[in-house]
């Protein structure tokens, strides 16, 4: 798509934006429905999609994708209503007679930018958002998962208006062309690298944004966890889609004297969930392209296989797995993996574990096992990260109730249910004053009485 066209769409949606028509609650409820119900009649084709981009089974992709749209929808469906009324809030008495209250209200035309690694659900979910608070919106797929893109994109065309929702398909022009244009709002989800793109082509027209980008995410599990099942849910979050996931745990803090029993566990379990040849498993993915694959081989290198290390360049696959005797300047443990590599790291003390995790850029996710849930929780506050789980990897993204955003170098902002309403809204601060009345004491002339009267007042 050409840059003139992308800005033909960006006008025409701040255009439709300025007639009205997206600010009525019933109006966005309706669109949330037909969105809901196109959905349902392409499940079928993005199956498929996802399968041929990314490799993922028919009940992953339900589970981690499509399921959890139409679960944001039906969220916001049944709340929309309340999120969008006015709400009272109180009123100091220097303003008397008044009533304060604020509304949220859409910021106008936005603009959502999606990574590749779980392409359905990392569109639509902050769609939803954006349409509930009833912005225009162009979305921007990644080109990295193709056959999800175009089904997104014919999904979209076929329920809404183009000066609504557009879909803007492409590469990095794509991107330079959309990121040059006055947006009201952005929200971008990817790595670091990009989103710093994206942060400084919004500070050229003072944009406000969202930036949802990943990190290093440490998953610490104590002497007096509970090893089988932290193993059994530690498998589950971090090889999910392949490891290609912003939270999965990038690497193991676990207690030395509890690692050779972490490290049977955790190979135990890889064997239950994928199989004794996770290659040849239908259900386990694989990378999303051969620059990434590349990129996960060399880190191969790094400590000692315990499990894994199969790959398969044909097909882009590597097999789950577990390195040890690993040392902090290995070459794993300066990036963010984003790949089935999954290295274990021993600490004795809670100030050699702190150092560790500080070492590294503020992590988008944090997990903790241990059955001492108290002194669980005071650790964790020692910790600075955008959300986590105690004693599971991943699952705080799965609830509309939580917010899910990261804090410093992984990102800043958050969404999901109302706080993805938020996010896509400007929250009004009205003050309405009764017109029965004027105090006289904010006027000039000021005087010694009125002065003794504020000071009472706003003390």
């Amino acid at each position: 798509m050409t840059k003139n066209e992308i800005h033909q769409i960006v006008t025409a949606q701040k255009a439709y934006f300025e007639t009205g028509k997206t600010l009525s609650v019933k109006e966005r409820i309706f669109a949330l429905k037909r969105l809901y119900k196109a959905l349902l009649s392409m499940e079928d084709t993005f199956y498929a999609a996802l399968k041929k981009d990314l490799g993922k089974g028919k009940q992953e992709s339900y589970m981690c994708e499509l399921g959890l749209v139409l679960h944001e929808i039906t969220h916001m469906i049944s709340h929309l209503k309340k999120y969008a009324k006015a709400h009272r809030v109180s009123t100091p008495l220097t303003s008397f007679p008044a009533r304060s209250y604020k509304k949220a209200v859409p910021f106008g035309s936005v603009l959502i930018m999606s990574p590749w690694n779980y392409p359905l659900l990392l569109s639509l979910s902050p769609l939803v958002g954006a349409i509930a608070a009833g912005n225009t919106i162009v979305l921007k797929p990644s080109a990295y998962s193709p056959a999800t893109s175009l089904c997104i994109k014919m999904l979209l065309e076929t329920v809404f208006q183009r000066e609504y929702v557009a879909v803007v398909s492409g590469g990095r022009e794509e991107n330079a062309s959309l990121l040059d244009e006055a947006f009201d709002f952005i929200f971008f989800t990817g790595s670091k690298v990009v989103g710093e793109m994206v942060m400084n082509a919004a500070a050229k027209h003072l944009t406000p944004l969202v930036l949802e980008l990943g990190g290093k995410s440490p998953c610490i599990v104590t002497s007096d966890a509970n090893i089988s099942l932290a193993a059994r849910r530690i498998v589950f979050g971090k090889f999910l889609n392949c490891g290609q996931t912003c939270v999965a745990p990038d690497y193991i803090l676990v207690h030395r004297s509890v690692s050779d029993a972490l490290l049977s566990a955790l190979s135990r379990e890889i064997k239950k969930q994928y199989g004794e040849n996770p290659l040849e498993n239908p259900s386990y993915g694989h990378i999303i392209n051969q620059k990434h694959f590349t990129r996960l081989c060399s880190l191969l290198a790094s400590g000692k296989v315990v499990c894994g290390g199969e790959v398969n360049e044909e097909t882009l696959q590597i097999a789950p797995t577990l390195l040890a005797g690993l040392k902090e300047e290995d070459a794993i443990m300066q990036e963010e993996i984003f790949g089935p590599l999954l290295p274990v790291l021993t600490y004795e003390t809670e100030a050699e574990l702190l150092a560790i995790i500080k070492k590294h850029p503020t992590p988008l996710a944090a997990y903790l096992f241990t059955s001492k849930i108290k002194s669980g929780k005071m650790l964790l506050s020692k910790i600075r990260f955008g959300g986590g789980c105690l004693n599971d990897t991943i699952m705080h993204i799965a609830s509309s109730s939580l917010p899910f955003g990261g804090v410093g170098e992984s990102g800043m902002g958050s969404y999901h249910g109302k706080a993805g309403f938020l996010a896509f809204s400007h929250e009004q601060s009205i003050v309405n004053r009764g017109t029965f009345w004027d105090p006289f004491l904010r006027y000039q002339p000021y005087s010694k009485l009125k002065e003794r009267i504020i000071r009472l007042v706003l003390h």
